[in-house]
């Protein structure tokens, strides 16, 4: 019989007892717990470490800016001297106006029906114009503002009594320029 080297013996009981040593493999259990998930995630900045803008709050803030620079103010019987209410919306409107340059506003004069109508177209301008001396006193260049009167032409209510007139004696704000792009102050 051959005989057989102790290296042939070594040579083929290697690859045995490797064989005999390797594990089984283990079956992996899936988590019985879902993960958690926040309720309302905080907002993730992108790549490129802008912040995430909330449209609904930007549109928001926009219709508010719109709805302060188109306010309307009131004046007294037959006055063209902005009240102490006025000069708190005229104040209002600065805000706005400084955090928007390019926005432009066209103030518009009306009064009630008492006197006549030359009388009445002139008292509008005051008002439109002591309005826009208001504000120009307050930094708001003069060829951001344009003035014009209605007199009694355009009541914002009928009526012949002081309710009614109250509510005729007014400066309307209209945005010309500007109007589409505003930000919040």
């Amino acid at each position: 019989m051959p005989r057989v080297s102790r290296l042939a013996v070594m040579l083929l009981a290697f690859p045995l007892a490797l064989g005999a040593c390797k594990k089984k493999p283990v079956a992996v259990q899936p988590e019985l717990v879902a993960p958690v998930t926040p309720v309302n995630p905080p907002p993730t900045t992108p790549a490129n470490n802008t912040p995430v803008v909330d449209d609904a709050a930007v549109r928001r803030a926009v219709e508010a800016a719109r709805a302060t620079l188109t306010q309307v103010i009131y004046y007294d019987y037959d006055s063209d001297e902005l009240r102490s209410d006025a000069r708190a919306t005229l104040d209002e409107k600065l805000r706005v106006l400084n955090a928007n340059p390019s926005a432009r506003l066209r103030i518009e004069g009306h009064t009630d029906e008492r006197g006549s109508d030359e009388y009445n177209l002139a008292l509008g301008r005051r008002r439109a114009d002591q309005a826009k001396r208001y504000l120009g006193d307050r930094g708001i260049d003069a060829s951001r503002i344009e003035t014009m009167s209605f007199g009694r032409e355009r009541p914002a209510v009928s009526g012949s009594n002081e309710e009614a007139w109250a509510q005729n004696r007014r400066g309307e704000f209209q945005i010309v320029a500007g109007g589409t792009d505003l930000k919040a102050p």
